[in-house]
């Protein structure tokens, strides 16, 4: 089996060649990338708390219904990042996916444990339009815990990334 397209999102443009770096979830250094499919759930600043969520295997109609409302794909993130997600540029690099192996499969990560050469790369000034681009529906929330609270408890494919730097849950 081939395999997917890899890609690595980064605030940092011009990188030649990505070595592997200690990361806080695995033991040893590795170069890190995500498959085209969860692309998506990448293109916000680094930092930013968001949560993405979409139809999964599992994802009943109900659930469906409730939360896509006909999206493929749905970013959230705080009001407060509205501001800086519209003034950061990302830089996309395709990775070759010769070293690189699962890490996992449900949220697309990949790793390489060896150096790393990108194939190409591009710059996205608007966060926003490469969101909608890539299939996604933006919801700018006023409070993080509400949605994400009920992301996890339903049935749908999700990922919550930099929930430690979102608001403070309300009283």
């Amino acid at each position: 089996m081939p395999k997917p397209r890899l890609f690595h999102v980064s605030e940092a443009a011009g990188v030649a060649r990505f070595e592997p770096r200690p990361n806080y979830r695995r033991a040893g250094e590795m170069v890190w990338a995500v498959d085209e499919p969860h692309l998506v759930n990448f293109l916000t600043p680094r930092d930013c708390p968001r949560i993405t969520f979409g139809r999964g295997p599992a994802t009943t109609e109900a659930d469906a219904a409730r939360f896509l409302s006909g999206a493929r794909r749905v970013v959230a993130f705080e009001a407060d990042w509205l501001e800086r997600v519209r003034a950061c540029a990302l830089t996309i690099y395709e990775m070759p996916p010769d070293t690189f192996e699962p890490e996992n499969h449900e949220a697309g990560y990949w790793i390489s444990q060896a150096a790393v050469t990108p194939l190409t790369s591009w710059l996205e000034k608007d966060l926003l339009a490469a969101l909608r681009a890539a299939g996604a529906e933006v919801r700018i929330l006023q409070d993080f815990w509400p949605l994400r609270d009920t992301v996890v408890n339903s049935t749908l494919e999700f990922s919550i990334i930099h929930q430690d730097r979102a608001a403070r849950r309300k009283p």
